[in-house]
């Protein structure tokens, strides 16, 4: 110690001061541990922490000094993925076009104020899989509870969030683009085939139903792992990273009529850029290629019916024209924003005719066990869970709040006879732990969000997409715009 220099003892000082206000920040006194070795490190010096450095053999030099620099890389990248920022890539298409497939996001943790990770041992810059390997990213144990630094702010209505998906705890590793229970759910109704009239079933007798799917779906599934793979489960920050809008906050009573968001009895504004799909029939020639990107339509969103065995189909939805010959003119399915409608309908020379894509096609809504006739443009009204708020819980409501009080806030719920038990005692009423998002797509028909799996809890977001660092179109060359420039560090709105 008496050989320390005073350069060396002021930047002990200055590392020391700087890691305990890591560790105010973070309320982790169990961090206090590691003082002793930062002292060392300039200090004392009883750990030999570069022993290599003095190894005669040249190789073992030059190898450890790139273990060395891996490993430091890889803890700084490790904190600044966990507490600072992250990149994100926007996968599929349901944010279009506030966010484009092939954009990089730098996605800020302080935001909405860091997490610490339920699952500390883990790999940086991998969710869950290590890739080439394709094994787990982490280790499950320890596994520490649900706890969020302070940060610059909260989630606020129409903020872009990204978030790790709810349903994702549950995953069957062959079909990871869907969540187990909508898999399960599907799976038991084709294994039951002869259609139920839910209309004249009591709820507890549409429950049954429910279970009656869900169970005989679920051991499908984990009977045929050769086609659904393994069925694993994964704690809340190894679960799938989503992106979307929030619609819908804590207290919020929410409600979708003609496809315009309510909350409170108030319409809000909708994003800029909101699409619905569409089926675009043209008076006979096929829409140039040329077109569709001056939409800005990606050829994974385009597709075309031109094939006779359809013609009785887009009848009924009024979708008839024929050319001089008889033949069914062709018919685009397409997301637009309404600027893209008024562009393609008042092209008259090219279409005949555009209709929105009929609800039968949206799917089950959430909950699934809960028979409401709701649908994608006409949802709800649903109350959204506030933290320290208290429910009546009824048989209508169950079913919408069972999944935060089981599967999000950790309580065993039994339905009998008599009524209702929550962790073994009889009641009517649950007070929420935990704050609750509604979150959404721009993309609005092209969009698997709440109103297929339900609410998005305070523990599982992650953070707030901030720009827009890079930006790839998939469906050109790199000398054919693939780069879209005029993205590149563009703000998220």
């Amino acid at each position: 110690m008496r050989q320390a220099t005073r350069t060396q003892w002021i930047k002990c000082t200055i590392a020391i001061l700087l890691y305990l206000a890591f560790l105010i920040w973070v309320r982790s006194w169990w961090g206090l541990i590691v003082v002793p070795f930062i002292f060392d490190i300039y200090i004392t010096k009883k750990i030999p922490w570069s022993f290599w450095k003095k190894s005669k053999n040249p190789t073992v030099r030059s190898i450890m000094s790139w273990v060395d620099a891996i490993v430091f890389a890889l803890v700084a990248v490790y904190f600044v993925n966990i507490y600072i920022f992250q990149n994100y890539q926007i996968p599929s298409s349901s944010l279009e076009k506030s966010l484009l497939v092939g954009d990089f996001l730098y996605v800020s943790k302080m935001s909405y104020g860091p997490r610490v990770p339920n699952t500390p041992l883990s790999m940086p810059l991998a969710q869950h899989t290590l890739p080439v390997l394709n094994t787990k990213s982490y280790i499950e144990w320890p596994q520490w509870k649900y706890k969020r630094v302070p940060g610059f702010g909260k989630v606020k209505l129409n903020d872009i969030v990204v978030f790790n998906f709810p349903a994702g705890d549950t995953v069957a590793l062959n079909d990871q683009q869907r969540d187990f229970y909508s898999i399960a759910y599907g799976e038991g109704q084709r294994l039951y085939p002869k259609q139920i009239e839910m209309d004249s079933l009591t709820r507890e007798q549409q429950r049954a139903v429910y279970d009656l799917y869900y169970n005989a779906g679920r051991q499908q599934i984990l009977s045929n792992p050769r086609n659904y793979g393994k069925v694993v489960y994964r704690p809340v920050d190894r679960r799938e990273n989503y992106v979307k809008r929030c619609v819908g906050l804590p207290g919020d009573t929410l409600q979708i009529v003609d496809g315009q968001v309510m909350i409170d009895g108030k319409a809000i504004e909708n994003p800029e850029n909101l699409q619905f799909n569409y089926f675009v029939q043209t008076t006979g020639p096929y829409i140039p290629e040329d077109m569709f990107r001056e939409l800005g339509i990606s050829k994974d969103d385009q597709a075309l019916y031109d094939d006779p065995t359809w013609e009785e189909t887009f009848a009924q939805i009024g979708l008839n024209n024929h050319n001089a010959q008889g033949k069914m003119a062709p018919i685009y399915h397409l997301p637009l924003t309404k600027k893209m409608y008024d562009t393609l309908s008042g092209n008259k020379k090219l279409i005949s005719k555009i209709v929105m894509e009929p609800e039968e096609y949206a799917g089950q809504m959430y909950p699934l066990n809960l028979y409401t006739k709701w649908n994608r443009n006409n949802y709800g009204p649903i109350w959204i869970p506030a933290k320290g708020a208290t429910i009546t819980l009824t048989e209508d409501n169950l079913p919408i709040y069972e999944r935060c009080i089981v599967a999000y806030e950790g309580n065993k719920l039994e339905i009998k006879p008599d009524g209702i038990y929550i962790n073994g005692e009889k009641t009517d009423q649950y007070t929420f732990k935990m704050d609750y998002y509604w979150m959404m797509g721009d993309n609005r028909h092209n969009s698997a969000d709440s109103r297929y799996w339900g609410f998005v809890p305070e523990d599982h977001v992650v953070g707030k997409p901030i720009v827009v660092w890079l930006s790839l179109d998939k469906d050109r060359g790199w000398f054919d715009g693939k780069i879209r420039w005029n993205r590149i560090f563009k703000w998220v709105d």
